[in-house]
C-alpha cells in the first residue's frame, strides 16, 4: 500500500497540544491588533461623518475597505482595565489589584504570570508574538534596595523581572505607562533602551520624573511606528511561507497626553494639536497597512483598528490639560465623542463607544458596517476561532468570538450583554437598553464630565427625600438610570422610574455574572476578588440624615 504524507495535518498535530482544532496550519492569517489612546468614536472620519474634522485616511482604509463596527465597546473608560479585559478576555473588575503596588509607570503587574493571554494563547499554536507600544499592565522591576518598584529605587541597568516576555511575547518593544507618566524609557525585550539619567516631564499635567537621556514626547509615535515596521518585515518570510504566522500588538500612546505631534504633523491640522496629533496617530495606522503591502502580506493578514476607550475632555488645542478643553473644538464641527454624551471616565456612552474598523481580504466584505453590540474583550474569543484553539473552561470567560459577524454584519447578534465599568460606577447593557447603576457621570467630574458624582448623588438624595439605610435601596430611581440606546443615543431621557422591572431585569442579569465568575456559557468560576459591590463610590452624605 502506496502511503502518502498529509504535511498540513502533520504540522496540525505537531503543534496541537491538546488545543489546536484547526486542520491546517496554512488557514491562519497574520493578525495585527491596533489600539489608539483616548482615541474617541467622532475623531475618526468613517466614524464621526459631518461631526469629524479630522483627516484620518489609514483608519478610514480600513473601513473602506473591511468592515466598520459602530456599536464597539470598551468595557472600562480608563486605560488599565480596559487593557486588561482585552489581554484576558476577561472583566478586569474580577481581577484583585496587587500588593504592594507602584505610581503611574511604576505600577506592578495586573496579571499573574501564569494568566492564560492573547500571548500565550497564540504562541502555544505556533504564531511569532510581538507587542509594541504602550503597555501599562504593570511590571516588575529590580530595585537598588530590594524594595518595591518606584522613582528613587529602580535599577535601569538590570532587565524587568516581569514584563511582555512573561506573558507569551517573544519580541516587545514597550513604554510601560502612558505618555505622561514617568518613567520615560523604553524596553526592548525586558531590557531598558538607553541610559536613565534624566529628570523630564511634558506639558500636559507636567510629571516630571527619572527618563532616558535621549527620550522626546515628540518622537515616540515614530518609534513604535518604526518598530511595528521592523517586526513585520522581519517577520515577512516565514509568513509568507506559511512557516509561521505572527500576532503584532500595536498600543500607541495617542492621543492620549502630553498632545505632542512631530513637527511633521504640526499644523496639518485646523483643529491645533490635537488634530494634529490624531492625524500622526492615523499614520501609525497607514504606516502598518503599507508595511503589510510591501512585504506581500495584505492579504492574508487580518487587521483590527480601534482605541482603548473614549477621549479625554481636558486634550485639546491647548498642551497643559485644561478642565473641558476638548468641548472647544465643537466650535469648528468637531466632537470626539461623535453623536455620544460623555468622555473618558464616565459612565455615559462617549466614555465606552470606540471606532472599531476589521479588514481580512477574502473574509471580511469590503465596505460593511456592522451594528450589533461588541466588545474590546471580544478578541480573545474571536482570535481562538480564527486559529482554532480551543478556549479551557476558565479562558476568556466573558469573550465571545466575533467572527459570524467578521463574516456577514447581519448575522445572529453573539452577544446579547456587556458590563462596563467607569471610574468607579458599573453599567450593564442589554440589548439597546442600557443602565447605569449611578445617577449622573458616574465620575468625580474633574476634568469636565457632567455632572460630577457628588452633585448627582446630592440630587438624587433631595429627590429620594430621606437617608437610605443600605445599598440596596439604590437599585431604582433615582439612583439609577436606565437609557433607551434605538430611541435615545444621547442619553437624554432617564427611563428608570418608568421601567422598574426593567431595572431589577438588568441588576439581576449583573448580579448573576458576578455569581458565576463568568458571563459566557460554563462552569461556574471563582472571581478573584471576594465581593463585587454594584454601588461602589457612593459619597458617605448620601447616608446622612438631614
Amino acid at each position: 500500500m502506496k502511503f502518502t504524507l498529509n504535511l498540513p495535518a502533520v504540522l496540525a498535530i505537531l503543534c496541537c497540544s491538546g488545543q489546536v482544532v484547526a486542520a491546517e496550519l496554512n488557514s491562519r492569517p497574520n493578525i495585527v491588533y491596533i489600539m489608539a489612546d483616548d482615541l474617541g468614536f467622532g475623531d475618526i472620519k468613517s466614524f464621526g461623518l459631518e461631526r469629524s474634522q479630522i483627516a484620518t485616511p489609514g483608519f478610514d482604509q480600513i473601513a473602506r475597505e473591511g468592515m466598520k463596527f459602530t456599536d464597539a465597546h470598551s468595557i472600562a473608560s480608563v486605560c488599565v482595565p480596559s487593557r486588561v479585559g482585552i489581554m484576558t478576555g476577561r472583566y478586569a473588575w474580577r481581577f484583585n489589584r496587587p500588593q504592594p503596588d507602584g505610581p503611574w509607570g511604576y505600577l506592578n503587574p495586573r496579571l499573574a504570570t501564569d494568566q492564560f493571554t492573547l500571548g500565550t494563547m497564540l504562541k502555544s499554536v505556533g504564531y511569532k508574538t510581538g507587542y509594541v507600544g504602550k503597555w501599562h499592565l504593570g511590571t516588575l522591576m529590580q530595585t537598588t534596595d530590594g524594595k518595591n518598584q518606584g522613582p528613587e529605587n529602580v535599577d535601569f541597568t538590570k532587565p524587568l523581572k516581569v514584563g511582555p516576555p512573561q506573558y507569551g511575547f517573544d519580541d516587545s518593544f514597550i513604554l510601560p505607562g502612558s505618555l505622561d507618566m514617568y518613567p520615560y524609557v523604553f524596553a526592548k525585550n525586558n531590557m531598558w533602551v538607553g541610559k536613565v539619567t534624566a529628570q523630564k516631564g511634558w506639558s500636559a499635567f507636567n510629571r516630571v520624573g527619572p527618563a532616558a537621556e535621549d527620550f522626546e514626547d515628540v518622537k515616540v509615535l515614530d518609534t513604535f511606528s518604526t518598530e511595528a515596521e521592523r517586526f513585520i518585515s522581519e517577520n515577512a518570510q516565514a509568513a509568507t511561507k506559511q512557516e509561521k504566522p505572527f500576532f503584532l500588538y500595536l498600543a500607541l500612546t495617542a492621543p492620549h497626553t502630553p498632545t505632542s505631534p512631530r513637527k511633521e504633523f504640526q499644523g496639518k491640522s485646523k483643529l491645533g494639536i490635537y488634530g494634529d496629533f490624531v492625524m500622526e496617530t492615523d499614520d501609525c495606522v497607514a504606516r502598518v497597512l503599507k508595511s503589510l503591502k510591501a512585504n506581500g502580506l495584505e492579504k492574508n493578514t487580518l487587521v483590527i483598528a480601534t482605541s482603548d476607550h473614549g477621549a479625554a475632555l481636558y486634550a485639546g488645542r491647548i498642551a497643559k490639560a485644561t478642565y473641558a478643553q476638548n468641548l472647544e473644538l465643537q466650535k469648528d464641527g468637531h466632537y470626539s465623542s461623535g453623536p455620544f454624551r460623555g468622555y473618558k471616565f464616565s459612565v455615559y456612552e462617549g466614555g465606552f463607544r470606540v471606532s472599531y474598523a476589521v479588514r481580512w481580504p477574502g473574509v471580511v466584505p469590503a465596505g460593511t458596517e456592522c451594528k450589533r453590540l461588541v466588545g474590546l474583550h471580544d478578541l480573545v474569543a474571536t482570535v481562538a476561532e480564527i486559529v482554532g484553539y480551543k478556549l479551557k473552561d476558565d479562558e476568556g470567560p466573558d469573550s465571545i468570538s466575533l467572527l459570524p459577524l467578521f463574516k456577514n454584519p447581519k448575522s445572529k447578534p453573539p452577544r446579547k450583554s456587556m458590563i462596563l465599568h467607569a471610574t468607579p460606577s458599573f453599567g450593564v447593557r442589554q440589548g439597546n437598553w442600557k443602565l447605569a447603576l449611578c445617577p449622573g457621570s458616574g465620575c468625580g467630574g474633574r476634568f469636565g464630565n457632567s455632572p460630577p458624582r457628588d452633585v448627582a448623588w446630592k440630587a438624587a438624595r433631595e429627590a429620594y427625600g430621606k437617608a437610605p439605610k443600605s445599598h440596596a435601596e439604590f437599585r431604582q430611581a433615582p439612583f439609577v438610570q436606565l437609557f433607551n440606546l434605538k430611541d435615545d443615543i444621547g442619553e437624554t431621557k432617564n427611563l428608570a422610574a418608568e421601567n422598574p422591572e426593567r431595572v431589577k431585569k438588568m441588576l439581576a442579569l449583573f448580579e448573576k455574572q458576578i455569581a458565576q465568575g463568568r458571563s459566557t456559557p460554563g462552569p461556574k468560576l471563582k472571581n478573584d476578588v471576594p465581593t463585587v459591590n454594584p454601588f461602589p463610590g457612593v459619597p458617605k452624605f448620601v447616608f446622612q440624615k438631614n
